[in-house]
This record gives structure tokens, C-alpha cells and sequence, in this order.
């Protein structure tokens, strides 16, 4: 049976490397504190009370062409964390998240950069998302891609099979076009919180269902690209210039804000000369 490979936190950065580069995903225990988590969820509390559970989500997307499974309902979603959250620009820095891009994502360019970012609560009566992957966008480069994205779910609850743990199929971010997971390739992540799950943009994926009677599960999503890569969150939006002027300058570039190579110039004036 396919397993998610296990690290914890005092290992050596390698070791969860090693077994991301092998397995396509792996679980890194005792990553955040309790101090952290809560902090992050105070940050964040305003636009999660607000949100819609995202009944009628997957009604609009497979409108717009996408599939009619890919956004379950019950399930509050946010997104613009690096301009919500100031706890959340610390997971977008952690050393951890940095070594594995260093390792994994800069061998293919120049810098690499925040691809997207969501809050996602989970609640009872989520069905099961369909299995895709990060690099579907990147459709023209063929199966298996190179290594063109890193993704992560912060665990700041517990995830169980459950309660609707992700969904990952281990080592198929090499797998070719034609091959399709079979039910018993598919493995739920299963994570204290404190854990973060990452995986390979190609790795299949996606979210359980939640079939628990009163557990909402509560994760922060964020992936990083290759900087010629264009982000699949526009970040140039998503963070207004009130909240860019207040950013540590290594977020501020994390998310984009600066050039990679010769691509991303602006012209900074506002006003029109004379």
C-alpha cells in the first residue's frame, strides 16, 4: 500500500526533501506552535465569519469549463493571505518552505515566488474534491513536467481520514499522461496540528470528504512556482499598496514584487508629468 512519508520538524531539512523529491509528497510534523496557529486564526477570523460555504461554487466553475467537483460546498474559502495575515508571512518564509524550493524549484529559474494562497475550513457534508494537479494550468508541457511548483496545507487543526484529511496518490508526480489512480493508490493525509503536508505540482490530489458529524478542519494552502511562471493567484491585486508598503521586504519579493530577470518591470510614478 502507498504511504505520505512522515518527518519531524528536527530533521534535517534533507530528510523531507529526499522524500518529497521521491514520493511526491511528505508530512512535517511540529512545524507551528499553538501561540502561532491562534494568531493566525485571530488574523484571519474577520474574512473566514464572512465568507460563503461555496454551496453554489462548483454550479459557477463548471460553467467557466473547469469540473463540477472541484470546489465541494461546505467549505468556508479565503484567499489574499499575504495581505491578511502577518503570521501567515511567516509560513510564506519559513526556513523550511525556502530549503525545499531552493532545492527543488531553483534549479529551474532564476527566483521563485508565492503561486497561491487560501484558508480553507472544511466542514461536515464536504464531498470528496477530484484528484488534479497543482501544473494543470501548465498543460502544454507534457506528463511527467518538470518540477515547476511546491505545495503546502498547514494543518491548524487536526487532519484525519475523517474529517477530510487531503487526498494524495504518493509518487505520481512521475507518472505519464495515461496512467490513472486506481482507488486503493489513494492515500489521506492524516496530520496533528502543527503539521504541514507538502507535495509536487504533479502529485494527484485533493480534497477528502468530511464526513465527520461536527469537525471542521481548518488548513492554510500556499505553493510556490518558478518565477517565469505566470502565478495562478494574482498577487498584484490581492495585495493593495497600503498593505505592500507594510511588508518585510523578503515577503515582498516572495510574492512577486520584484523583477525576475528581465520580466516584471513597472513604472512606479502615479502622477502625470507637468
Amino acid at each position: 500500500m502507498p504511504s505520505i512519508p512522515v518527518v519531524p520538524a528536527k530533521a534535517p531539512f534533507s530528510d523531507a526533501i529526499e522524500a518529497l523529491a521521491r514520493a511526491g509528497c511528505v508530512v512535517v510534523t511540529g512545524v507551528t506552535d499553538e501561540a502561532q496557529r491562534r494568531s493566525l486564526k485571530s488574523e484571519l477570523q474577520p474574512w473566514i465569519d464572512a465568507a460563503d460555504v461555496g454551496r453554489s461554487l462548483n454550479e459557477k466553475y463548471a460553467e467557466d469549463g473547469g469540473p463540477s467537483d472541484f470546489y465541494p460546498g461546505h467549505t468556508k474559502r479565503i484567499t489574499a493571505l499575504v495581505a491578511r495575515s502577518r503570521t501567515f508571512c511567516d509560513f510564506v518564509t519559513h526556513p523550511l518552505m525556502l530549503a525545499v524550493c531552493d532545492a527543488l524549484l531553483k534549479p529551474n529559474c532564476h527566483a521563485y515566488q508565492v503561486h497561491a494562497t487560501a484558508g480553507l475550513v472544511v466542514g461536515p457534508g464536504a464531498t470528496v474534491q477530484v484528484l488534479h494537479r497543482e501544473e494543470d494550468p501548465f498543460n502544454f508541457f507534457k506528463l511527467p513536467r518538470p518540477n515547476m511548483i511546491v505545495a503546502s496545507m498547514w494543518a491548524i487543526s487536526d487532519f484525519t481520514e475523517l474529517n477530510g484529511g487531503t487526498h494524495l496518490v504518493p509518487g505520481s508526480h512521475r507518472w505519464p499522461a495515461e496512467r490513472v489512480a486506481r482507488d486503493d493508490e489513494v492515500v489521506a493525509a492524516e496530520m496533528p496540528a502543527g503539521s504541514v503536508l507538502l507535495w509536487m505540482g504533479g502529485t494527484l490530489h485533493g480534497a477528502g470528504a468530511n464526513r465527520s458529524e461536527s469537525d471542521w478542519r481548518y488548513g492554510v494552502f500556499l505553493s510556490y512556482s518558478l518565477g517565469w511562471l505566470r502565478q495562478e493567484e494574482n498577487q498584484y491585486l490581492d495585495v493593495p499598496k497600503e498593505a505592500l508598503r507594510t511588508l518585510p521586504p523578503q515577503v515582498r519579493d516572495l510574492a512577486g514584487f520584484k523583477m525576475h530577470m528581465a520580466l516584471g518591470y513597472s513604472d512606479t510614478r502615479v502622477k502625470q508629468p507637468g
